[in-house]
């Protein structure tokens, strides 16, 4: 069975309980990548010529297992499977030291812990010997997961060498290589890779637009730089567990030591993607930039000594060709500082080369909570540029842990509205070089855009003289233009500018759920989205093994959006992120499994170890859950069940309200050191017939009965639940292929998702409720009677002061 993508991040985060305790996340995290390095090109590359990687003779995954256990473990890996690798690959993996006792601990403690760390990759479903296109998605993701999570673990001086990926998949898009005239020797480059994750997925765009066009099985070519040196061993290693093998990542000092050249000038490239150190102070150590021999600065200027970002942004400018497209993530700062980044910043500008600069939230990044820029260089068309589209998406994240994280809704709307080129109120705006030049080419993005929420203004003469004022009710004109006469419905005039509410506040909700209108308008977006509940039915039924599950969501959530992107009332990027929440969840561990075996619902036993003890958890089938099987063929064995569970709990309350009213120090059960059948019987024993003991003889039998019938109530449940988990059970072998696309498709996946979709109109429907009963309230009783009330309250504690003998 295959290993489902959550359960293989679990899987290789254990692998981190291993090591805890002696180090911390930014030296554990060497190792853990290692061990999936080195299984991965083991299982994929081992014994077979001319791969990519060569694996030398004995320097294998499964030489390592041989190892295990042995006492000098550490030393032979270092010899025999880390110095072999190395050489033979030119890998350079820095200091990673698997003989390093502050580390790993000495003696048996260093043996036996990465041994364990050995066994924990020995896991049969981690074997990545016959790895299709989808393994490799799965692979390289779980690379990307232990990358983030150790970036976030490893502090703020040490995470770094990871850009997150929702922004490195903004940069990928935005670049627009999905229109591009892409060849396969068409080359990306990133001069400050880290650990490679921008890179990779501006290459993956690369490569996606090269195989649409119908260039097959090759690939374009990965360039890349990076100064430190473990990190760039880290990069190396990510290349490779992408399928992209052949990569050219070099270590070294981008600024002072570029790699790529092509004689003695700076190579060229057809896009240039970076995320450099924000504002590095020692950029120019080893450099003197008024004589640099790349002339970067020529023509531009030199960047402060200070300062590095422009010097960064620089060089991606002269390593881009003559057609190049780049872009680089800076701080803030190089859109409004002064001096020589000004005149920098001014020639820029003059020379066309910035096509757009995307301002993102703060604390994405890890090492920094400064907020950040996109800066988009376009050489193509720089001399017919006539201005800079400048998008502020500031506001667009969800919190998650200690960091921010752009959604897939935030990441969209950004592409979208810079694929088009579209002025949007409060987050985007196309702006002339002529008005930047009158701000003396500051690009500071809020003397452009004005992206502050409209603030909720109090109208004063509604607060002395009643009424709503009428331009709060125009400011929820889209729903009026979807439902007209409810707004008659709700409000009826008071003087001119102000009107009153026309029912009670405690009725509003109703109001708006049961108007004629808002009805006909919730009946018509369920019957869209069954629409494309019916149009997607069939091409989810008609997956394959094989398939693959990131084309499947791409154009699933594409449909999905543009299915309801001109939709009143409802903002399509929240409906695509419902289905991205449900992918994430659900249905893209249920895809790999389709892919990897097919339309299979097999099942197998849940087994959990607790004290170094198994313990079986009964049986669970992931594609195909039980409460799929029962709520199709079981329903009537399930009614019983919910029946007997209902007089089951009503049978439990009945004991807990006797115990409640029998148990105080004077109660019928107080004799009893504790309310059980055994200590009620004995009682009642004891008591006999004794007439003067009646009232508690009464209420001891009463508890017993009430007992009794909850047991018998326990007894028929347990036996039911087993027989319908017999049932289910056994309902599974007798599945039918199309019997089992009903239950995914139909009952699961699109089950669900008309749920989370049902939802989002029931917000609509809240927050118009909500905002009216907040105007009903705000302006429900004019000052001047506030005033009279507050008097009258005072006048009436004044009078019972008095009758107390106070004078106020």
């Amino acid at each position: 069975m295959a290993l489902k993508k959550s359960e293989l991040y679990s899987s290789l985060w254990q692998s981190c309980d291993a090591l805890r305790g002696g180090m911390d996340a930014s030296q554990y995290k060497d190792y853990i990548l290692f061990l999936l390095f080195i299984k991965y090109v083991s299982d994929k590359y081992a014994g077979k010529p001319y791969s990519p990687v060569k694996i030398p003779a004995g320097a294998s995954f499964a030489s390592m297992v041989a190892m295990k256990g042995k006492t000098d473990l550490g030393d032979q890996i270092n010899k025999q499977i880390l110095a072999p690798i190395s050489k033979e690959n030119d890998f350079d993996f820095g200091d990673l030291d698997f003989n390093d006792p502050t580390k790993l601990g000495s003696g048996k403690e260093m043996v036996d812990r990465i041994t364990n760390l050995i066994t924990i990759f020995e896991n049969p479903a981690l074997n990545f010997s016959k790895n299709g296109a989808a393994d490799d998605d799965i692979l390289g993701d779980a690379y990307e997961y232990l990358l983030r999570e150790f970036a976030t673990l490893s502090g703020k001086s040490k995470g770094q060498f990871y850009t997150p990926a929702e922004v490195s998949r903004v940069i990928s898009k935005i670049l627009d290589i999905s229109s591009a005239k892409i060849t396969p020797s068409t080359t990306v480059y990133d001069p400050t890779c880290g650990s490679g994750s921008l890179l990779i997925k501006v290459g993956d765009e690369a490569i996606a637009r090269l195989r649409s066009l119908g260039h097959k099985g090759v690939s374009v070519t990965l360039y890349g730089q990076e100064k430190d040196v473990q990190t760039s061993g880290m990069a190396r290693m990510n290349v490779v567990l992408h399928d992209n093998p052949t990569a050219l990542i070099y270590q070294g000092n981008t600024l002072t030591d570029p790699k790529f050249k092509t004689g003695e000038a700076l190579k060229q490239f057809d896009y240039v993607v970076a995320n450099p150190p924000f504002s590095d102070k020692r950029w120019s150590t080893g450099l003197d930039p008024l004589h640099d021999p790349f002339e970067r600065f020529q023509h531009f200027g030199v960047p402060p000594g200070k300062q590095g970002d422009y010097a960064y942004l620089l060089h991606i400018v002269r390593s881009l060709k003559s057609t190049g497209r780049g872009a680089c993530i800076l701080p803030h700062g190089v859109l409004f500082r002064g001096n020589a980044e000004a005149e920098i910043r001014r020639n820029l500008i003059r020379k066309g080369y910035i096509k757009g600069i995307i301002g993102l939230p703060a604390n994405l990044f890890y090492g920094t909570g400064i907020p950040a820029c996109i800066i988009v260089i376009d050489k193509e068309l720089a001399h017919t540029r006539k201005g800079i589209f400048l998008i502020d998406a500031s506001a667009g994240f969800m919190k998650d842990g200690p960091k921010n994280r752009l959604r897939d809704q935030d990441i969209h709307r950004i592409v979208d509205v810079f694929s088009r080129q579209t002025d949007v109120p409060r987050f985007a705006r196309m702006v002339s070089i002529e008005e930047i030049e009158k701000n003396d080419f500051n690009l500071n993005l809020p003397r452009y855009i004005d992206s502050q929420t409209p603030e909720d203004v109090q109208d004063i003469a509604g607060h002395l003289q009643g009424g709503i004022p009428v331009a709060d009710v125009d400011g929820l004109q889209r729903y009026w233009d979807v439902c007209p006469q409810l707004r008659e419905a709700l409000f009826r005039p008071n003087r001119k500018g102000y009107v009153n509410l026309t029912i009670e506040k405690s009725a509003i909700k109703t109001a708006i759920y049961e108007h004629p209108e808002f009805a006909t308008f919730i009946t018509g977006m369920n019957d869209h989205f069954d629409q494309w509940r019916k149009a997607r039915m069939k091409s989810l039924k008609a997956l394959e093994r094989d398939c693959h599950p990131k084309e499947v969501i791409a154009e699933l959530a594409e449909g999905l959006l543009k299915h309801y992107h001109d939709k009143p009332l409802i903002d399509a990027y929240d409906i695509y992120q419902h289905l991205l929440d449900y992918w994430a969840e659900t249905m893209q561990d249920d895809c790999y499994l389709i892919a990897a075996d097919g339309w299979q619902a097999e099942t197998y036993r849940v087994v959990e170890l607790r004290n170094g003890r198994e313990r079986d958890r009964g049986w669970a089938c992931d594609l195909v859950p039980k409460p799929l099987i029962v709520a199709r063929y079981y329903a009537n064995e399930q009614a019983e069940i919910d029946d007997v569970a209902v007089k089951l709990e009503a049978a439990s309350a009945k004991l807990a309200e006797l115990e409640e009213e029998h148990g105080g120090e004077e109660g019928a059960y107080s004799e009893l050191d504790r309310v059980n059948k055994v200590n009620v019987q004995a009682r009642l024993r004891e008591l006999g017939e004794d007439p003067e003991t009646k009232d508690e003889a009464v209420a001891l039998k009463e508890w017993l009965k009430a007992k009794t019938e909850e047991d018998k109530l326990k007894r028929k449940l347990a036996d039911l639940e087993a027989a319908l988990d017999e049932l289910a059970y056994d309902k599974y072998p007798t599945l039918t292929i199309a019997q089992i696309k009903t239950l995914v498709v139909e009952d699961k996946w699109l089950a669900a998702l008309d749920a989370r979709i049902h939802s989002e109109m029931d917000r609509v429907s809240q927050q118009l409720t909500q905002r009216v009963k907040e105007l009903a309230e705000r302006y429900d009783t004019p000052l001047p009677k506030l005033t009279d009330r507050v008097a009258d309250l005072e006048a009436k504690v004044n009078g019972h002061l008095e009758r107390m003998g106070f004078k106020p």
